[in-house]
């Protein structure tokens, strides 16, 4: 296979499931049993571009916070996402300190979808006729911020993913619990990524090979093209609909993943 169509490949499976709450750990580990390999910065790229896409799709919050940053609902907001944002920081920070790394068995990350599949089916249910609001209260700052750590030490447990299940618990709304897990995931992903890239160019591998800039400029644009289609239908789909179908996906993905760990 042309690398060309691995880049492609790789950059569409990482725009659909980047924000979407299935895990794009758990699809980039299945790809990886067929396509080749590639760098942890190209991993890293394609994931900061489907990041940057989804900034456009916020055109309300955005215009919000450059012409009416005066406001104090406006400040409360932006207050309350840069407190989730420090919250996850520092969390990090911790981690790093300590030795953290993220691990990749297929193992974890299978059991991380399929528990979550269950979560999110679970959840639903449980939610059926109870009201929920709009309203963002500094718990669900909390929980947002708590909620990216243990995405960060259980792979497959997805960022999104357990983010809104979340805020889902604490009673807002899933237009609200998007919304707010978006714009919150976004200047974390950013200044992990960013700190990331710096690390990899800074103290490059010993024999690791050049990277080839013209495909992940590809990568990263493939990326951010699917991953703002994927964020624009998932935005208009949660308005009228539960999450219950992305539970069931989980689940049978889960599934999927236990078999290749029977047959391995």
């Amino acid at each position: 296979m042309p690398t060309w169509i691995a880049i492609v490949i790789l950059g569409i499976i990482e725009g659909i499931t980047e924000f979407l709450p299935i895990s794009s750990t758990a699809h980039l580990l299945i790809a990886q049993n067929w396509l080749p390999r590639q760098s942890d910065l190209f991993n890293i790229v394609i994931q900061s571009g489907a990041v940057i896409a989804v900034l456009p799709l916020f055109p309300e919050r955005l215009r919000q916070f450059v012409f009416q940053w005066r406001e104090p609902a406006t400040q409360d907001y932006a207050l309350k996402i840069a407190a989730a944002f420090v919250l996850t920081g520092v969390g990090g920070v911790v981690l790093d300190r300590f030795g953290f790394e993220l691990p990749e068995a297929l193992g974890p990350v299978a059991w991380a979808i399929f528990l979550g599949g269950f979560a999110f089916v679970g959840i639903e249910m449980w939610l059926r006729g109870r009201p929920l609001n709009d309203t963002v209260t500094w718990p669900i700052v909390v929980a947002v911020g708590l909620g990216q750590l243990v995405a960060a030490v259980f792979p497959g447990a997805s960022r999104s993913g357990t983010t809104i299940l979340a805020l889902l618990l604490l009673g807002l709304s899933r237009p609200a619990a998007t919304e707010f897990s978006f714009l919150v995931g976004i200047p974390t992903m950013l200044a992990a990524g960013g700190l990331k890239i710096f690390k990899a160019l800074r103290h490059p591998l010993p024999g690791a090979p050049s990277e080839d800039w013209g495909l992940l400029l590809l990568g990263f644009l493939v990326s951010a093209l699917v991953s703002f289609a994927a964020v624009k239908w998932l935005l208009t789909y949660v308005r009228t609909h539960t999450f219950t179908i992305f539970g069931w996906y989980r689940i049978g993905l889960g599934a999927v993943l236990f078999g290749m760990l029977f047959f391995a």
